[in-house]
């Protein structure tokens, strides 16, 4: 009895081998590593942020924002008053042929902008494309956000929220990196 049992056990453990086995199913070896994302021009630009930049605002006073590349340079996640409690993250990364963002904001919802397709790489305009952990459009939510790039050392970044569907208030950050 125990011989069968040991037998039977073998003999499934050896089907299970055979049908996982590489040698036997050439495609799983053709499903290799995942094929690399081609460069899109936008998140590009975004990438050559990496590393800390500051800017002196009257509402704010001292403003430190982080950029950092990840997800293998498919993301750069940018990571505003670092710290404090009111930190808030942003993410840029690609949907297909558009760049976009994600913005998880102190106020609680995550709006998501598209940048609107254009040729200038020195400057980005976003878009409300929609958000997680709003009742309406009618709460208030950040609802554009423009990049320019005036040089390497440089960002302009403004950010428009809204509240009841319209316009409520923006914020300017004249950024310049840190050395």
């Amino acid at each position: 009895m125990k011989r069968t049992l040991l037998v039977a056990c073998l003999v499934a453990a050896g089907v299970s081998w055979s049908a996982n086995s590489d040698d036997r199913k050439p495609e799983a070896k053709k499903q290799a590593a995942p094929k690399a994302a081609a460069k899109h021009v936008g998140l590009e630009r975004f990438k050559q942020l990496a590393g800390d930049w500051e800017a002196t605002d009257p509402n704010f006073g001292q403003v430190k924002i982080n950029y950092k590349v990840t997800a293998a340079g498919s993301a750069v996640v940018e990571t505003i008053f670092p710290g404090a409690s009111y930190e808030m993250v942003t993410v840029y990364h690609t949907d297909g042929d558009d760049l976009m963002l994600t913005h998880y904001c102190a106020a609680g919802n995550q709006p998501r902008m598209r940048a609107e397709r254009g040729t200038d790489t020195d400057k980005f305009a976003f878009k409300f494309a929609g958000a997680t952990n709003m009742k309406s459009e009618n709460d208030m939510h950040m609802h554009e956000a423009t990049f320019h790039f005036p040089d390497n050392d440089t960002i302009i970044s403004e950010w428009m929220h809204y509240k009841d569907n319209k316009p409520a208030g923006a914020v300017k950050f004249e950024l310049k990196r840190r050395k």
